[in-house]
């Protein structure tokens, strides 16, 4: 006799049922499918994505369950108290053979010259329920293509319709531009208008078609899966450091897709991190050391070169020697750069290039909430901040966030186009950010995620937005999440690459005073805050350049070239903003005999015969690997006192930010590149006599630009914004103080 003690005991929460005789617990609300993938039971399907909204339009998933009078999709029954259903009955696989003969009838059953060939689920499901001969004689039906811009191809005959790449525009990217035109067996997928994808997480429309119809432009034709090897990697160009795998033939970089990791970038990629290794094939590539003699430059062995550059960090007291580092810089490199700073004595090491306000020694932070935690926030809050440009992934998890009620706050000096609502919104001047700040958070509730963004951290009195942000911070009322200004910033702190006891910040260091500066991974005509003002250090010290690129600028700077490689071509580690320390492989060829920059970093230190260092190896390196815990000061800027004229408003190309960035060609020819110009309110272009498409003549003092006008009432009168890292942008400083605007003649 059975007792209540005898019986299975079952959480409130979950369901019981069967699977083919299995008896599997799910919880309530879930659908067949979710159940059957968590007791590894497989059940074939196009529509269902894990990540997607249900559709349940394809109904490749359809099984037998027990009192139904027919087959039932599996993506959208849901589960119920002793269901039982049955995935392998003649029922269920009549049913899935029939949808798979139906799907193939227009399919063209190109896979021998489809780039989708060998990793295509049609192709794969076809193999399990598909007929070996098909029984559809008549004519099949033709789609024509679309340009969806440089970055996906369109294939759309082979489309069959499972609508993926539309929920996934709808829901996850939240642009809306895909969406099923017509009706019935002539419905077709594309965009309403014609135009190219705008969103910054297209390219994943590519992973989600189950089939050929969205493919990779770059990559099309260029290999077949079974070619490639799979290296796992990391996103270099924001401080998400989003997981990947890169995909290499004969040593070089094809494609990246994603690597799923739920805490950080869940299973999506961004376009940036997708499409940036065309950049590791430009022409300007750095493959050989070269040495400047008498104001020419010659290839050089590389035992010479490290002489040279030796000499050169030797030539001037440590006082006046400098090391700038760029903020994407590697773990294994930061600790390289510190030891040898640490070891020639020199105090003037730092990696925040883009910085301009040191009053408070600000550093790169973790953050008080984790990316995944952000996207379960009740309020948030952005200051000075294009979180869709700067961290596209992060964009994407607010989006989500909203869409489960929070309410976000935008305090910005432009109003930033967002895929979400806004409940509040300040858009002020960059001199008034730090006191819009303070105003409203008089007024926040506890709890609620407060994110600074390039703007934010980068005017020059971004102290005291910081001093507003910790107030609130250490009220309680806000988690203050930081973006890093590099993609390793938080693990270049954490490694020492900081100003020593009197040693001076990078900043400080482009005063004209230095005699010997090592620049490490450095384009000095954009990575700086002010070019005008570096170039002009750099002309006047003896400049040792390790870097990826040979560009003539950088010529004309530099005494010693020393040719590294970039994060894909090494090995790697990356601290993120969760303060995650992730691991990259080496997947693409050195190009020449370039190097590792820690194996660069670690052959000067010998050349420059100082103590001897026990590793040889990248392993016994990162045996010795410290992270130390660096906190932001206190101290507060002097206020600009405003004058007549125009504040700038500067901010980063989202494809521009970085020297692979620049070089990666389908980047380059996205419509999200703007190009240089010159962005006013139409009120203040009225007031000078400007006009859309006029050129103007902008001067901050340093140096001037002719920049094409754009009217836009998305910023304040007071203000003009102009990107930066454009060759025609270059000689105005970064700062937020005053331009002159006027007609050029």
């Amino acid at each position: 006799m059975s007792t209540t003690a005898d019986k299975p005991q079952v959480a409130a929460d979950l369901v019981t049922l069967e699977i083919n005789g299995e008896t599997v617990q799910i919880a309530k609300g879930s659908m067949i499918i979710q159940a059957s993938d968590a007791a590894c039971i497989p059940i074939p399907r196009f529509c269902y994505h894990e990540k997607l909204p249900i559709a349940a339009n394809c109904r490749m998933c359809l099984v037998d369950v027990e009192k139904t009078p027919k087959p039932m999709p599996a993506c959208a029954t849901p589960v119920m108290e002793g269901m039982k259903v049955f995935t392998q009955s003649k029922r269920a696989l009549d049913a899935q053979r029939n949808v798979m003969e139906f799907l193939l009838v227009n399919h063209p059953l190109d896979c021998p010259i489809c780039d989708q060939g060998g990793e295509c689920e049609l192709q794969d499901v076809s193999m399990g329920y598909g007929r070996s001969v098909s029984r559809y004689v008549d004519r099949k039906r033709v789609v024509p293509d679309e340009d969806m811009g440089p970055l996906v191809a369109t294939d759309m005959t082979r489309c069959i319709q499972c609508t993926r790449c539309v929920r996934f525009s709808a829901e996850i990217a939240g642009t809306y531009e895909l969406g099923g035109i017509y009706r019935g067996e002539n419905l077709q997928i594309g965009t309403f208008d014609g135009k190219p994808l705008m969103s910054e997480i297209s390219g994943n429309v590519i992973d989600v078609c189950p089939v050929g119809a969205l493919t990779n432009k770059v990559f099309r034709y260029k290999a077949r899966a079974w070619e490639l090897t799979a290296k796992e990697s990391l996103g270099y160009h924001d401080a998400l450091g989003s997981n990947m795998y890169l995909h290499s033939r004969r040593g070089e970089v094809l494609r990246a897709v994603p690597r799923d990791n739920e805490a950080v970038n869940e299973c999506w990629l961004s376009d940036r991190d997708r499409y940036s290794h065309e950049g590791l094939y430009s022409n300007d590539r750095a493959t050989q050391p070269m040495v400047k003699e008498n104001g020419h430059w010659r290839v050089a062995a590389w035992d010479e070169a490290l002489a040279a550059a030796a000499a050169v960090l030797k030539s001037a007291p440590a006082a006046e020697t400098g090391i700038l580092a760029h903020p994407a810089s590697s773990n294994e490199e930061g600790f390289m750069l510190a030891s040898l700073a640490n070891a020639l004595g020199v105090r003037n090491l730092d990696h925040r290039i883009k910085q301009l306000d040191f009053a408070d020694e600000a550093v790169a932070e973790v953050f008080d909430a984790t990316v995944a935690e952000i996207e379960k926030a009740g309020s948030i809050v952005l200051v000075g901040c294009n979180i869709r440009h700067e961290m596209p992934l992060l964009h994407q998890r607010i989006h989500q966030a909203v869409k489960r009620g929070a309410k976000v706050h935008v305090i910005n000096p432009v109003d930033f186009e967002f895929t979400f609502d806004t409940a509040t919104k300040a858009i002020v001047p960059p001199s008034k950010i730090a006191d819009a700040l303070k105003a409203f958070g008089a007024t926040l509730d506890e709890g609620a995620v407060l994110i600074l963004g390039e703007i934010a951290e980068n005017l020059g009195d971004a102290s005291h937005i910081r001093a507003a942000a910790k107030a609130l911070q250490q009220s309680g009322k806000a988690k203050l999440c930081r973006l890093p200004q590099g993609a390793n910033a938080i693990g270049l702190a954490g490694q020492g690459v900081l100003p020593g006891e009197g040693g001076r910040n990078a900043g400080a260091m482009l005063d004209g005073s230095l005699k010997s500066i090592l620049l490490f991974g450095i384009e000095p005509q954009f990575d700086f805050s002010d070019t005008t003002r570096a170039v002009k250090a750099l002309i006047g010290a003896k400049v040792i350049a390790c870097s990826a690129y040979v560009t003539e600028s950088l010529k004309d700077l530099a005494d010693v070239i020393l040719p590294i490689g970039l994060l894909p071509e090494i090995q790697a580690t990356l601290t993120n903003v969760d303060g995650r320390d992730q691991h990259a492989e080496a997947a693409g060829k050195l190009p020449g005999s370039a190097q590792s920059g820690w194996r660069v970093l670690r052959a000067l230190y010998d050349a420059a015969s100082l103590p001897v260092m026990a590793f040889t190896d990248i392993e016994g390196l990162r045996d010795g690997l410290v992270k130390k815990t660096v906190a932001s000061g206190t101290g507060l800027s002097v206020k600009n006192a405003s004058t007549d004229g125009f504040e700038r408003i500067s901010t980063s190309p989202i494809y521009r930010g970085d020297a692979v960035t620049r070089r990666a060609v389908s980047l380059q020819a996205h419509p999200l590149n703007t190009g240089p110009r010159l962005v006013m309110h139409p009120a203040a272009a009225d007031k000078i006599g400007l006009q859309e498409g006029q050129i103007a003549k902008v001067g901050d003092g340093s140096g001037s630009a002719a920049l094409p006008v754009v009217l836009s009432r998305m910023i304040p009168e007071s203000c003009v914004w102009i990107e930066t890292n454009h060759a025609a942008t270059a000689p105005l400083s970064q700062t937020a103080s005053l331009a002159i605007v006027r007609a050029a003649p």
